[in-house]
């Protein structure tokens, strides 16, 4: 997948780049919702990838960085629960279900390894 690269990306953190390229490639798969569930689980996944990165944005301009990250962890707990229920609702096949998880795990990690750096 291609991300358009802008100035404004350059000052960014690798976390944002990740999980704006989770973003993108989620966007459409949720789209392909049944009806009945896009705007119902398929909008909470979406509101739970912008949570997560408007937090990031969040804690890289603030001065006090653990709130919004500690606050960005458990949104990231959420995500992975909504897009294990799309799985299991077969919402999404088993092969785009392991892709996020592997998605969301790095990114996890990112996370926690900026959240150790604080301490």
């Amino acid at each position: 997948m291609v991300v358009p690269f802008t100035i404004f990306m350059l000052s960014e953190p690798p976390i944002f780049h990740k999980t704006y390229e989770l973003i993108l490639w989620f966007w459409p798969i949720v789209n392909k919702f049944p009806k009945s569930q896009r705007f119902v689980l398929g909008q909470r996944v979406e509101n739970a990838l912008i949570d997560f990165l408007e937090l990031i944005i969040e804690a890289k301009n603030s001065k006090i960085k653990i709130s919004a990250l500690t606050k960005a962890s458990i949104k990231l707990d959420k995500l992975r629960i909504l897009v294990r229920l799309a799985k299991d609702l077969h919402f999404i096949s088993i092969k785009q279900y392991q892709f996020a998880v592997v998605m969301i795990d790095e990114i996890g990690k990112m996370l926690g390894g900026w959240l150790r750096s604080l301490d």
